[in-house]
Order: C-alpha cells, then sequence, then structure tokens
C-alpha cells in the first residue's frame, strides 16, 4: 500500500505505485490535463514518474510559476528538435530557463532573426505531433557512447559522476538533461523565438563561439500577447530612446560606462537632488561630503583592497597607492571618528550625494542601469542599539515620502543572518528584533528571506514597482555591525564608558542614474510638472509676437519655472506638435489677443486646453503644483 499525502493533509492510497498522473487522474480528469509535474518530498519529478513508497506529493499545474518553467525548459528541446531538422549539422551544449523564456547554446552557422519564422514552423509540427517526452536513466559509458559524436555532450558527460544519467527523448530527438518535462510536446501551446546573440562555450573567451537563440513559451496564446505587447510597450519607454529623444543625456566611446547628462539632463538631476535635500533637511540628516580618491591603506582598512580590489580604480601618487572610492562608507566612517561622541549627540545622521567608480565588464554596461561612474545617496546613520527601531522607522517613512512624489509603490523583504557572518548572538538578535520592531510598527506587510543578510548585519530592501509593473530594487536599510569594529568608533554611554555605536547603511534614490533611467521608463518621458527639464513651452504665432512671448518667458523664469520659447518660423501646429514630442507638461500659446489683454492660452499633454489665463492666476495655480510636487499637471 502506497500513502501519498497531498497539501491539503488528506491522503490518497494505492495499491500498486502509481505515478503522478495516477495521482491526479484520482482527483478529477479535469485536474489531470492541467498538471505537468510534481513535487515529490520537495523534489521536482515528471509527470509520469513512478512513486514507489510513502510520501508527500504537490501536482504542478500550469497556474504554478513552477509549471511555466517545467514547459519553457521541453520548449527549448522543441526548439533544438527543429533546429537540428532544419540544420543537421549544428552540435547542441546547454538549454536552460532564464526569467521570461529560455535560450539554446548551438554550435552552428551564424543565423539571424529572417530564420525564425522556419524554425517556428518546424516546431508548430512537433508541437502538433503532440510527441511523447520520455525520461531513460542509462549508465555513464552508455550515454559516452550514445553521444560519441558530439563532443560538448561529451565533454558535459565527462565531467559527471559515475552513475545513472539522465536522458529525454521526444520522437526521434534524444537530449541530456535533467528534467522534469511536461509529459508531450503538445503542452508547448504558444512560444516565439526573440533573438540571437554570441555566446562562448562555457563563457570562455578561448572556446567555440556558439549561437543562442533565446524563445519564450506560455500556456496560452493570450499569456504570449500580453507579453509582447508588454515589451512592445517597454521598447516604447527605453530610457536610452527617450533620453536621446529629450537630450537628456548621452554615452561617447571616450568614457564607456560614463554618462554625460546634457542641460536638460541636469535640470531634472538637481529638481532630484533638491526634493532629495528638502526632504532629508526635514527629516534631522547633515549633508557631508568625502574625498574622492583615497589612500589604499583606508581600503585595506575597511577590507575593500581585499575583497573588492578587481572592481576599484587605482592610482600611484606619490609613490603610494590610492583607489576611486567604489562607495561612500570608509569616508563617512572617517568622519565620523574625528571627534569624541556622547550617546546624547545621537542619533547622527550623515548623508553624501558622493561619486562613486566601480569597474564593471564592457558587456554588462546597459544604459543608466549599469555604469562604472554613478552617483549614490548614501546615509551612514551612527546610533545606540536603543534607537534602532525608531531609526529604521524614520528611514522607511522617509522613503515612503520619496517614492510616492513619483507614484512608486513598493513591497519590504527583510533578510536575516547568513551561514558566514561576524558578531555574537547578542548582538545580531537586537538588531534583526529592531528591524522587526520597526517594519511592525510602520504597519506593511513585508517577506523574510532567511540567512540572506549581509555578513555584517541584516537588512531590509525595498523593491519599487513601475507603470509597467516591474520591480527595481533601488533603496535598502542595513546594519553594520563591521565597519564601526574595523574603524574603532566609540562613544561615551550614560556610563561613562566607551561603546561602539550600532550603524546604519542606507540608500533611497540608490544609483541616482539609475534611478533617473527608472523614471524616465516610468514616466515613459511625461514628468511631472515639477521634474520636467522644460516645464512651459511658449509659442509665439508669429515673429512679431515672439518680443511678448520672451517677455512672458523671463516672468516665468523668475518665479522659478523653467521655460523655452520657440523661436522658429513655423506653423503654430508644427511648433505645439513638436513642444507634444517634446514631452513639454505646459504649452503656451501667445497670440495678439494674448498680448493685448495680458493673458495666455495653455494646453497640457493629456488634452487640457484654457484660453485667455490671466498671468497671476497662470503664476499662482503652477507654482502651487511645482510646490507640492504634484503628479497631475492642473490648469
Amino acid at each position: 500500500m502506497i500513502n501519498i499525502t497531498l497539501p491539503d493533509g488528506s491522503t490518497k492510497q494505492f495499491d500498486h505505485p502509481p505515478t503522478g498522473l495516477d495521482v491526479a487522474r484520482s482527483i478529477s480528469e479535469g485536474f489531470a490535463r492541467s498538471c505537468v509535474g510534481m513535487q515529490l518530498d520537495g523534489l521536482q519529478k515528471d509527470l509520469n514518474s513512478t512513486i514507489d513508497r510513502d510520501c508527500r506529493l504537490r501536482l504542478i499545474t500550469m497556474k504554478d510559476t513552477e509549471g511555466l518553467a517545467i514547459m519553457r525548459h521541453s520548449a527549448a528541446h522543441v526548439m533544438a528538435q527543429a533546429i537540428l531538422r532544419l540544420y543537421p549539422e549544428a552540435q547542441l551544449t546547454i538549454g536552460p530557463v532564464v526569467e521570461d523564456g529560455f535560450y539554446y547554446d548551438i554550435d552552428m552557422p551564424s543565423i539571424s532573426e529572417e530564420a525564425f519564422a522556419r524554425i517556428e514552423e518546424e516546431m508548430k509540427k512537433i508541437v502538433q505531433a503532440k510527441l511523447p517526452i520520455e525520461r531513460r536513466e542509462v549508465a555513464k559509458p552508455e550515454a559516452l557512447s550514445f553521444y560519441k559524436n558530439e563532443p560538448y555532450k561529451l565533454e558535459m558527460i565527462q565531467d559527471l559522476q559515475d552513475g545513472t544519467i539522465s536522458l529525454y527523448r521526444q520522437g526521434e530527438f534524444t537530449d541530456l538533461c535533467r528534467g522534469p518535462h511536461v509529459p508531450h510536446t503538445g503542452f508547448v501551446k504558444a512560444f516565439k523565438l526573440m533573438k540571437v546573440s554570441g555566446a562562448y562555450w562555457r563563457a570562455d573567451q578561448t572556446k567555440a563561439q556558439l549561437q543562442r537563440v533565446y524563445g519564450t513559451a506560455f500556456f496560452d496564446k493570450k499569456d504570449l500577447n500580453a507579453y509582447l505587447n508588454f515589451l512592445e510597450e517597454a521598447r516604447k519607454r527605453n530610457h536610452r530612446r527617450i533620453g536621446t529623444a529629450l537630450d537628456l543625456f548621452s554615452f561617447r566611446d571616450e568614457a564607456p560606462g560614463m554618462p554625460f547628462f546634457h542641460p536638460k539632463g541636469m535640470a531634472m538631476w538637481n529638481a532630484l537632488l533638491a526634493y532629495w535635500r528638502e526632504e532629508h533637511r526635514a527629516a534631522g540628516y547633515v549633508e557631508i561630503k568625502t574625498p574622492l580618491l583615497l589612500q589604499r591603506k583606508l581600503w585595506e582598512r575597511s577590507g575593500h583592497w581585499e575583497n573588492y580590489r578587481e572592481n576599484m580604480y587605482t592610482a600611484v601618487i606619490d609613490e603610494s597607492d590610492y583607489a576611486i572610492k567604489p562607495m561612500n562608507c570608509p569616508g563617512g566612517m572617517l568622519l565620523f571618528s574625528r571627534k569624541h561622541h556622547s550617546y546624547r549627540d545621537l542619533p547622527v545622521r550623515a548623508a553624501e550625494v558622493g561619486l562613486v567608480h566601480r569597474h564593471e565588464l564592457s558587456g554588462v554596461l546597459n544604459g543608466l542601469f549599469r555604469v562604472r561612474a554613478f552617483h549614490q545617496d548614501d546615509a551612514h546613520i551612527f546610533m545606540t542599539p536603543e534607537q534602532i527601531q525608531p531609526e529604521i522607522l524614520g528611514v522607511l517613512r522617509l522613503i515612503d515620502r520619496i517614492y510616492s512624489a513619483f507614484g512608486l509603490g513598493f513591497h519590504l523583504e527583510l533578510s536575516t543572518r547568513p551561514a558566514k557572518s561576524i558578531g555574537t548572538d547578542a548582538q545580531w538578535e537586537t538588531a534583526t528584533n529592531g528591524l522587526k520592531a520597526a517594519l511592525a510598527e510602520y504597519g506593511a506587510e513585508y517577506k523574510i528571506n532567511e540567512g540572506d543578510g549581509a555578513f555584517y548585519g541584516p537588512k531590509i530592501d525595498i523593491h519599487i514597482k513601475d507603470a509597467l509593473g516591474r520591480t527595481w530594487q533601488c533603496g535598502t536599510i542595513q546594519l553594520d555591525m563591521n565597519m564601526p569594529e574595523r574603524f574603532d568608533l566609540t562613544y561615551i554611554g550614560a556610563d561613562n564608558e566607551r561603546h561602539r555605536p550600532v550603524m546604519i547603511h542606507r540608500v533611497i534614490y540608490g544609483s541616482i542614474e539609475r534611478f533617473f533611467g527608472i523614471l524616465v521608463e516610468h514616466f515613459a518621458g511625461q514628468f511631472p510638472l515639477w521634474l520636467s527639464p522644460v516645464q512651459a513651452g511658449i509659442l509665439p504665432l508669429n515673429d512679431d509676437l515672439l518680443p511678448f512671448a520672451q517677455n512672458v518667458a523671463a516672468r516665468l523664469e523668475k518665479a522659478g519655472l523653467r521655460t523655452e520659447v520657440d523661436q522658429r518660423s513655423e506653423s503654430l501646429n508644427k511648433k505645439v506638435r513638436d513642444a507634444q514630442l517634446n514631452k513639454i507638461p505646459l504649452i503656451l500659446t501667445c497670440g495678439t489677443k494674448e498680448k493685448e489683454n495680458g493673458t495666455i492660452s495653455v494646453r497640457t499633454l493629456d488634452g487640457q486646453v484654457r484660453q485667455g489665463v490671466p498671468m497671476e492666476e497662470f503664476e499662482q495655480r503652477v507654482l502651487e503644483n511645482v510646490r507640492q510636487r504634484k503628479l497631475l499637471v492642473e490648469i
């Protein structure tokens, strides 16, 4: 008798060893048709695997995240089978599942995306055939013999330990694979090949260059279409494309990974920092600035020279080693240690917008999202253990206020002590309980990542969600029991004895360059009025009205608005269209009637139009909108 315990606690009994499919059918035929795999005592298995012992079983369906991954793994095999039919000389390597799809690395002649239609047609034939996907376990010598003419598979098999090796067969195609897979190829219902790129075998530039063909797959064509529509919207919002169109920033070959911000980009940059400074002053922070270049002995003391050296830019000055800072923390430690502190001085909240440099490989550079030179809005808070909870709560509330100004939602994740860590059990307990108490008082739900904290302390990561529903980890709050020890930081307590301060590292924007790029894509270039690089575009109807338009611009500039006068001898319709393409939130028309009456006509990007608006009223409403940093423009 085989006893199988299901997730709801119920038990199924079988007189003979059943397969996962048998168990599914014992629940219902409809449910069985939705199943694609199973989790047997925590391990994923094929649905057709035999269950020969009492166990806990969870059947994996098309609705489960794991089910989608299993199907996409099978889709990679379907694609490989189709490619071999079309390119018999191709040699397969590996084909894993990745985020949003799968790929397969193949040694074959170069192909372009023009070949995708043929490959997809062949894939459709394989899917329509509903070929059973069957697992076979063989001894290592048999696997080596089977793949004797496939050098990449041979190399992988030789690297495996002796014992049984699993192969998966569908029709004439057999692949070396751990599995699991869907029961037959018909489960791969909706798929699309996405792109092709080069990749070195085992990421080694000395080895063969392969063709990496990417694809994606879903159980439903609606889901595939929704994903493709999402990609198209993301393409339209691409920050590099919009940044070029709006003349915000650029990159040059002379400084790879180091962005150039143009005048309009700097207008946005300064608006971001002005808001940041305003909020931090109100929250009791002081602002500091530490040097860009610091001696090697500092980086040895902080541990960066030993553990982060390959990512640092260095120089020799006066026969001494220096490094450009990859982070702001050590300089902040030096500033705190410059004088003696009493417990009455704490907490000290020191914030810095510091320029840091980190050497990233050229292949991973990605617009503003991955750069070599960037600014971090670091803050280091030095405090007593009793102040952990209120200080963490203060940071959470500050983060909430700042992200809300951009219409960004977020969720929180708490990461606890990892296996390798420093500090005593008591220190970790105090630190972790302080974070949990602050989160409880803050009142938001959060996820716990057990054992995923930094070696020097637990942390809270803040994941923002943009307009497309994508999440980005920008903010973080980290408790540190390492740096105060390394830099021998102390304060005099109420007992007149020296004590180590507890320290918080925290960022909100994170990399300001990256946050800038996220905002470009979040707003699709149509920024709130307070953040827009040009807040008001002023359009004279003809050259005679240009002086009046310039006077309007001067008045608005004096009031604190960023303006731009369109002086071209173009039609009003073209000027309006170009202002809309440039995402200018307020488009002001200056005609003869407006000049005579001292008014303006205004239109916004969302279609609001008002004519004959008195200048004083316009200024008042617009300046109040900017002051309150509203997300929408109201005229």
